[in-house]
């Protein structure tokens, strides 16, 4: 993991707008989000190893993927960028179960922080530059 520095960090905005702007940017909800924490996050390599991270809290309100009307405002934390090596193909000792069959047959990460190549850290600061663009300090 290698945090950068931005102006986003500590800015206040409405979670729907921020979410739409930046989908347009190649980010998506990160799925490790809860009703008062998440993160924005963009895939940097096609093997979705290397992301950037914009790490969020929730101020007011919370998040709730079934509501239509989410009325949440985030603060965002420091962006970084981190890589995930993980093993190629299914693990073998996986254990078929019917529910849960979908989700453990793939092999943990062999590496979930990885170093980070100095063209990775460029890449991210490019993109965030990008969205710092969309909201100024």
């Amino acid at each position: 993991m290698h945090s950068i520095p931005s102006s986003l960090t500590s800015q206040e905005q409405e979670f729907v707008i921020v979410k739409n702007d930046l989908s347009e940017h190649g980010f998506a909800l990160g799925g490790n989000w809860d009703y008062d924490h998440g993160s924005f996050d963009c895939a940097l390599d096609d093997k979705h190893q290397v992301w950037l991270r914009l790490p969020f809290n929730v101020t007011n309100g919370n998040l709730d993927s079934e509501s239509q009307e989410i009325d949440a405002k985030i603060k965002f934390g420091e962006p970084y960028v981190l890589k995930h090596l993980y093993n190629e193909g299914s693990d073998k000792e996986a254990q078929p179960r019917i529910l849960g069959a979908l989700i453990d047959q793939f092999q943990d990460p062999v590496d979930k922080d990885a170093s980070i190549e100095a063209r990775w850290i460029d890449e991210a600061k490019s993109k965030l530059r990008q969205v710092e663009a969309i909201f100024p300090a």
